[in-house]
């Protein structure tokens, strides 16, 4: 079965932020991922990492003001000097964390015309991509479902994803492919993954309809995971879920896929 991250915004939020890395831990994950680090001191998150035997496999570029409702900023053209002022302080807390691959939200699209904001988001990507490659990290781009959690979202299915990476055709562009989004944009999930392995680099996943975890909705999680290990997916699969009532009481799904 694939190797399995915890994503700490959403699961174990029942304790502080920072009690949730010895939570995954005793739960039996050695890898973890969350939206942003930059509330936290760089050394104090590689402390509880380097503590508690973890690996963080991911993390978001700033997103602008999150708590406002702003989920990032690469496709407005105003807001680029701020962007790349943000790849500066991702990489610092990258290096600082021993994570290699940074994902990249393209924001609300708004009033701005689609072809300002896609003109804008490529120009981003570019420049992203190209500073992250000197310090041998990946950039990630996800596709979010703007039906139902993000209404709004520029880069709202994995089509718009791909086009992105093979317009710029950088080495180290890949996509962030999250089943829950993905089912409820297109569905498909198997054929898709089969198709456009080589361009997904992590995957993350939640079931649908509620974001629950598997078990709770209609994703056969136990044939897409067998899936992923036939066709030779080696990156991690990140449980990004709501959990249904408490997180401990919600893990079954690991011990059975473990």
């Amino acid at each position: 079965m694939p190797k399995f991250a915890a994503n700490l915004t959403m699961l174990f939020n029942e304790s502080p932020f920072l009690e949730r890395f010895e939570q995954a831990k005793l739960a039996g994950f050695d890898a973890v991922e969350y939206l942003f680090p930059y509330n936290w001191e760089a050394k104090v998150l590689a402390e509880r990492l380097k503590k508690h035997e973890l690996k963080q496999v991911l993390f978001n570029l700033p997103p602008g003001d999150w708590e406002s409702g702003e989920r990032g900023i690469a496709c407005h053209p105003t807001r680029v000097e701020e962007f790349k002022q943000g790849i500066d302080q991702a990489i610092y807390y990258a290096e600082t964390l021993g994570v290699k691959q940074l994902n990249c939200l393209s924001g609300l699209q708004s009033d701005i015309p689609a072809e300002i904001a896609q003109e804008t988001l490529l120009t981003n990507l570019s420049y992203a991509a190209d500073q992250l490659a000197q310090h041998q990290l990946t950039l990630l781009v996800e596709p979010i479902n703007s039906r139902v959690d993000m209404p709004g979202f520029f880069l709202d299915t994995l089509d718009k994803a791909l086009n992105c990476l093979h317009t710029l055709n950088k080495p180290n562009l890949k996509v962030q492919f999250d089943l829950y989004h993905m089912q409820i944009m297109q569905g498909d999930l198997i054929r898709s993954l089969e198709k456009h392995l080589p361009d997904i680099a992590h995957i993350q996943f939640a079931d649908n309809p509620g974001r629950h975890e598997p078990g709770t909705g209609e994703i056969n999680f136990s044939n897409v995971f067998r899936r992923l290990d036939e066709i030779g997916y080696s990156g991690y699969v990140s449980a990004e879920y709501l959990p249904k009532s408490q997180t401990l009481a919600g893990l079954g799904w690991l011990q059975t896929f473990n």
